[in-house]
């Protein structure tokens, strides 16, 4: 056994350990400051209780209590009594005042490599990083790596479409529609014309399951299709009402449209989830959304400025370009 330090109380791991070492364990003197100090939570109710229990068995200590007799009348084990008598000796009462630390200590995640590796390259035989392989890269946890990703505007699993437009003399037709979008002239009617193509009239192949208490509405995820029909419609810029008709056959033409978002509202609201055995069951479904829309119309009130539009296609074409020159070499 290796020599005992005087100033240390080693943590025993049999009761004859223990007790050879209690005699060996760094004497308690205590000045009346002190001795005050501890007597003060062991007879308030609002201390907690294990601190009141660790300034008991100072207090014992330093009246000469053995271990073994500390621990009999605290009900406690010995090794404790060692523990918190050696915590005292070294650092008085801030040594029994914080619990001792458990588990493995916390790995710090290195935040400048976790934006260079999101950001700047992707896992292997992956699209993209997740919380989980991240982890695994740089250490830590995944909900640690959740977290820095949140705090930094980080979403690699999120994935957002765009295309920039090709369209002859871009610059002054989209000066011209956005200013119509957000001064539009007195005494005129200002109508967004847009077609919505290959509208599918889907039909799952069984029926779904209605929604129940702690379980959400279900479908299944094949499908028939019906046959599919095109929705052309103009959007009042004013008043917000829309004019729809669905036709079979059409030709596609490229719009800056305020209607886009009229789209966007009834395919997430009535055509996603919607099941239709025909195409004019279809249509009659459009045609009741379209009119349920009319009674209470809102105008879709368009922010984004020509300048402000102008600045993300030009950030857009540079990326591109850089891209593009990178796949070059």
């Amino acid at each position: 056994m290796n020599e005992l330090n005087v100033l240390s109380c080693p943590q025993w791991s049999t009761v004859n350990d223990v007790e050879r070492a209690s005699a060996s364990c760094p004497e308690i003197v205590l000045t009346s400051e002190e001795r005050a100090e501890l007597t003060k939570p062991v007879r308030s109710k609002l201390t907690s209780v294990r601190l009141a229990q660790r300034a008991r068995i100072v207090l014992l200590a330093s009246q000469g209590v053995q271990v073994k007799d500390i621990a009999a009348e605290l009900g406690i084990g010995r090794v404790q009594v060692s523990r918190w008598r050696e915590r005292y000796a070294q650092s008085r009462l801030q040594g029994i005042e914080r619990d001792l630390p458990r588990g493995a200590p916390p790995v710090t995640v290195d935040l400048a490599r976790l934006v260079e590796l999101t950001t700047q390259s992707k896992p292997e035989a992956a699209t993209h990083w997740s919380t989980r392989t991240m982890a695994a890269q740089l250490g830590g946890s995944a909900a640690s790596i959740s977290l820095h990703w949140r705090k930094n505007g980080l979403k690699p699993h999120l994935l957002r479409g765009f295309k920039v437009s090709r369209v002859p003399l871009f610059v002054q037709k989209l000066e011209d529609i956005v200013g119509l979008y957000m001064s539009p002239p007195e005494h005129a009617l200002v109508l967004c014309c847009d077609e919505k193509s290959q509208v599918q009239a889907l039909d799952r192949t069984q029926p779904g399951l209605p929604m129940k208490k702690s379980r959400g509405a279900t479908m299944t995820h094949d499908y028939k299709r019906n046959g599919t029909t095109t929705l052309f419609a103009a959007l009042n810029v004013l008043d917000g009402q829309v004019i729809g008709q669905g036709q079979q056959h059409h030709t596609h033409i490229e719009w800056l449209n305020m209607v886009e978002r009229f789209f966007r509202d009834i395919t997430t609201e009535r055509l996603r989830r919607g099941v239709f055995t025909s195409v004019p069951e279809l249509v009659t479904a459009i045609d009741k959304y379209i009119d349920h829309h009319n009674i209470n119309p809102k105008p879709f009130i368009w922010t984004k400025s020509a300048r402000d539009i102008l600045q993300k296609v030009i950030r857009a074409n540079s990326r591109l370009s850089s891209k593009q020159n990178a796949s070059l070499h």
